[in-house]
């Protein structure tokens, strides 16, 4: 489960121009479009209209892109069951931005006031009801397997996300904690998006396993990168206060890296395992974007993108292996440029000394 995504044009918005460029896959997006639309309306105007608030709001659609481009590899156009599986997965993200909102009480999401702002937090979470609802009609529609893959990644995300709620204000929080936290709540619905792809186009087993590690792996890169933007992002680019997973207990990768530092975790220590006022935010935020721990973190997303890049290689049609892994490393060069440290900061920890957290 993820949070909004913001709109600078160097990497707060996910490329996925390496996907794009595949033949065919950016207008079996754009068919997408009406049947995503078309799957949660059911005449009642009040309902189409709070369900589909976030669906009109936009967004890049990583995960029926995912779906499709597996299911595809951008050399055909897609079916009504690999455009329905891409369906099914975004209706899972949709319902889980609508929950989200209510938790973190957001009041703005891909630019527009958020469901909860608009109509409140009963009507958010049961219209987050409604979109599971659908996902899950819409995936046994495909076939015992696919719907219970649905059903299991819906228990992961939950899992994930009762795991980070647990670990609120935790200084001891590990990295494994944190790395078991995202694999539930963020890498496994992409790993779903791509096992689905591969499902409804029917590949040899093999593919379809592939096609699932390479998921995961970039599920787990998509959440460190999102975890280092809250520290190094600002307000503008965010959409949101940066440092806000500082400010409500949530200690990610940088964070706990900055806390193994000898001389940054004794200065953040103190800050941390409460909730935050605007300036000791700010002055936690400083104190992780300068420490060691961003570079750490850079590390841990460069080994999940080399294991994605490790799957992708594994699959017949180079065209697509090229691009996932573009899409992938193309994350991490990105955030690179971004996080450039002064010439004089510590060499960054290895991901080692994260381990100790």
């Amino acid at each position: 489960m993820g949070r909004s995504s913001a709109t600078s044009p160097i990497v707060l918005v996910v490329n996925v121009a390496p996907l794009l460029a595949l033949p065919a896959v950016e207008d079996n997006l754009q068919r997408l479009e009406p049947v995503l639309r078309d799957s949660v309306r059911c005449g009642d105007r009040f309902l189409d209209e709070v369900v589909c608030h976030l669906i009109d709001a936009g967004g890049k659609r990583v995960r029926p892109g995912l779906a499709l481009a597996s299911a595809t590899a951008g050399g055909r156009a897609a079916t009504a069951d690999d455009l329905l599986g891409g369906v099914a997965v975004e209706l899972v993200h949709l319902a889980s931005l609508y929950h989200d909102d209510v938790m973190d009480e957001a009041t703005m999401r891909r630019n527009v006031p958020s469901v909860n702002a608009r109509w409140g937090n009963l009507v958010a979470i049961v219209a987050g009801d409604f979109l599971l609802a659908r996902s899950a009609e819409i995936a046994a529609g495909l076939g015992s397997e696919i719907a219970g893959l649905l059903a299991h990644t819906l228990g992961e995300l939950c899992r994930g996300q009762v795991a980070e709620v647990q670990a609120a204000y935790r200084l001891e929080r590990t990295q494994d904690d944190y790395l078991g936290t995202i694999s539930g709540k963020t890498a496994a619905l992409m790993a779903t998006s791509c096992r689905i792809g591969a499902l409804t186009a029917g590949l040899p087993r093999p593919e379809v396993e592939a096609l699932t590690t390479f998921g995961q792996r970039f599920g787990m890169l998509f959440q460190i990168r999102d975890d280092v933007l809250d520290v190094i992002g600002t307000e503008a680019e965010l959409g949101k206060p940066a440092g806000q997973d500082l400010a409500e207990g949530i200690y990610t990768l940088p964070v706990l890296a900055a806390l193994a530092d000898p001389h940054h975790g004794p200065a953040l220590r103190p800050l941390l395992g409460r909730p935050l006022q605007a300036f000791e935010r700010e002055e936690a935020r400083a104190l992780v974007a300068g420490a060691p721990g961003i570079g750490a973190a850079l590390a841990v997303g460069q080994r999940f993108a080399d294991e994605a890049a490790e799957a992708a290689a594994s699959l017949a049609d180079r065209s697509l292996a090229d691009a996932l892994t573009a899409m992938s490393q193309g994350m991490v060069d990105a955030l690179r440029e971004m996080a450039r440290p002064p010439s004089s900061a510590p060499a960054p920890a290895s991901s080692d000394d994260l381990a100790s957290a």
